[in-house]
């Protein structure tokens, strides 16, 4: 089984934070898993690799997550990265979450052996630094999960994508109790693949009751949810996600709230401030959103880090 959640904190640059609300600075602090090897921008690992060293080295560093890694490509990952991996104890690791072979797949054995080897060859920054702490992989059945969860060694903590078209309060509770979280599709290529509203509000729903941390993935480049192409093709927005499952761990908001802030397009609907953020009437302090994020809505993966942070800027949240 898994270790706790960590968010990932990267090395605040304190003049970039100085201009950030802090309720909104707790929100959005370490939540962007960065996935540029992934569709739409597919960049090669080498781009990659990179991007993600800049964006460590950037002023908005303190809202970048782990680099996400299939497992099948840390070899490549290794090659690529050998010149900029941390070498200094001051440094900190990379920190970094691997994408395994599905639940019941044999390959995932394979996987986790290759993890383990590679978590072994970087412990020391002489070698140079990285640590996989978190993986991620499919399921579509809780008895794939339950054996999932006897394979995984401790210093893991996995996260399941799971299927919400259909009630996934089942699969859910195959993770409560457990040190293992749920991963959600938001979107993929066009606003047809982002999923209902209506289920993604369960979702969220049925992961608060019992507490089973998640993370998202796909489709939220963007803060506010939106719809491109008409009526029937929204995008979510990662503020309405994120203050969705802070609110619904905290707050204990039905699955209706939930669906009506899914779906809200206005950026008045929010008020940042210092001592908390406001949904409406519905009210988090910043010590209730730091926590949250912590130990349950804890980050989202994204092709892009570019675009999230260029788009808050055009809204003057950043």
């Amino acid at each position: 089984m898994g270790a706790a959640v960590v968010t990932v904190t990267a090395s605040p640059q304190p003049e970039s934070q100085e201009t950030v609300i802090e309720s909104l600075r707790a929100l959005l602090t370490g939540i962007i898993d960065y996935a540029g090897l992934f569709p739409p921008a597919q960049l090669d690992m080498a781009a990659t690799v990179r991007n993600y060293a800049d964006h460590l080295a950037s002023n908005d560093a303190w809202m970048l997550g782990r680099l996400v890694i299939p497992a099948s490509r840390l070899d490549e990952f290794e090659q690529h990265a050998a010149s900029v991996l941390p070498r200094h104890d001051d440094a900190g690791p990379w920190q970094i979450s691997a994408l395994a072979s599905t639940a019941g797949d044999p390959q995932l054995e394979v996987d986790l052996q290759r993890i383990a080897a590679f978590n072994d060859a970087h412990r020391r920054p002489t070698a140079g630094w990285a640590e996989i702490n978190v993986i991620e992989l499919g399921a579509k059945i809780a008895a794939d999960i339950e054996d999932a969860l006897t394979r995984i060694p401790d210093d893991l903590f996995p996260f399941f994508e799971l299927p919400i078209n259909d009630d996934p309060r089942g699969l859910i509770a195959a993770l409560a109790g457990s040190d293992a979280g749920a991963k959600v599709r938001t979107g993929g290529a066009g606003p047809q693949s982002s999923p209902q509203p209506e289920h993604l509000a369960r979702f969220i729903r049925a992961c608060a009751v019992p507490g089973v941390p998640f993370k998202a993935t796909a489709g939220l480049h963007h803060p506010l949810s939106h719809r491109p192409d008409g009526p029937d093709t929204l995008e979510f927005g990662f503020l309405n996600v994120f203050v969705s499952g802070v609110l619904a761990a905290s707050k204990d908001l039905s699955q209706g709230d939930l669906l009506a802030l899914l779906t809200d397009e206005s950026l008045d609907s929010f008020t940042f401030a210092k001592a908390g953020l406001w949904y409406h009437d519905h009210e988090l302090t910043t010590g209730q959103i730091q926590e949250t994020r912590l130990n349950f809505a804890t980050s989202f993966g994204s092709c892009s880090f570019d675009e999230p942070r260029a788009d808050l800027r055009a809204l003057n949240l950043l």
